[in-house]
């Protein structure tokens, strides 16, 4: 009993069938071998050689015990971001620690703003979802909770039923603001971006109550309080707002405010990356990092060291993990993360 070219699946009834044991001693060949006999799962996986059978379906199986052992991160950005960008690197491997010693693994699930979204969420074969932080109007916090499994938002937005894991980014933001612009006489910011449009754009005074990714809004609150600590008006704070957390980019936006006729001597950036950027436009425009500009980042990257950026030091790897932990039911779902300002030289005393 030879499968032929073109055959369809060998099932497990066949390969008992050619083994001379029940169906039920064959399944357990499988899924439950202490209960099988030496001599009986020999026949068994003599029998599947034979037939070419490669095991019952993985996915019948999990239906089975109504479990995938898999979680989803539902991850807004390209694709590539989740391995090109440190932080979300750092993010996903506390992530895939977490798996790791629970016997799990991890479905990347990237979200685009197209139509699909929503059914991408739906049908994913995962036991729980961890979502990185999106905005207060995407569709998928409606998908994810509409699914009813264990789920835990990075970041924000903080949504009734999901839960939440976060630095308090308000707090953090006045904190490092307040070193950024200290002796400042035309403080800026580096944004995030504000919406899913994101749109880059440079703007004085942005309107805080319009911005739309918590993450970027509670920052931005924070370095308001900062400016008018300072003695500032917030309307006369310039604000660049890049569309990605990308160095190039921010490096463009920095150059762009660093040849104006009155350009800032104090940037408070939203990451380090955006940092590194700012960096770089002052050293090409001949500006001295911190006498003629101060510059913070956010995150204490590898690269804030390297740069000696004043930042705000976080670690997004625990914060992963903790998000893991929370979508295995293995902890509190929502929880304050700690984070704590570093002073280094790109700021002034």
């Amino acid at each position: 009993m030879e499968p032929s070219s073109g055959s369809k699946r060998v099932t497990l009834a066949q390969v008992a069938e050619l083994a001379g044991v029940s169906v039920m001693t064959a399944s357990y060949t499988y899924n439950r071998p202490e209960r099988v006999s030496a001599e009986a799962r020999s026949k068994v996986l003599g029998a599947a050689a034979r037939l070419g059978y490669a095991g019952p379906d993985p996915s019948a199986r999990s239906l089975r015990r109504g479990s995938t052992r898999t979680l989803g991160v539902v991850l807004g950005e390209h694709l590539s971001y989740a391995f090109d960008d440190p932080e979300a690197v750092s993010f996903l491997a506390g992530i895939a620690d977490v798996c790791a010693d629970h016997g799990y693994g991890v479905t990347i699930l990237p979200i685009s703003g197209a139509a699909d979204d929503v059914s991408r969420i739906r049908d994913a074969a995962v036991d729980g979802f961890v979502v990185w932080t999106t905005s207060d109007d995407d569709p998928i916090l409606a998908a994810v909770r509409a699914v009813r499994r264990p789920a835990v938002v990075h970041g924000g937005p903080a949504v009734r039923g999901l839960g939440l894991v976060s630095i308090d980014n308000r707090a953090a933001a006045a904190a490092v603001g307040a070193v950024a612009f200290a002796g400042a006489a035309r403080p800026a910011v580096l944004s995030l971006p504000l919406s899913r449009e994101r749109t880059s754009t440079v703007t004085v005074g942005a309107d805080i109550t319009d911005v739309l990714f918590p993450v970027t809004r509670e920052r931005l609150e924070g370095y308001r309080r900062a400016a008018e600590g300072a003695g500032f008006t917030w309307r006369d704070v310039v604000v660049a707002v890049c569309a990605r957390n990308d160095a190039a980019e921010a490096e463009r936006l920095a150059a762009t405010l660093l040849s104006a006729a009155e350009p800032p001597d104090a940037i408070a950036a939203m990451s380090d990356q955006q940092a590194a950027g700012i960096v770089r436009a002052a050293r090409a425009a001949g500006r001295a990092v911190p006498g003629e500009l101060a510059v913070t980042g956010w995150d204490d990257s590898a690269v804030a060291a390297e740069l000696g950026l004043t930042t705000v030091a976080q670690s997004l790897r625990d914060q992963g993990a903790a998000c893991a932990y929370a979508a295995l039911g293995r902890k509190p779902g929502s929880q304050a993360a700690s984070w704590s300002v570093v002073r280094r030289g790109s700021t002034r005393e």
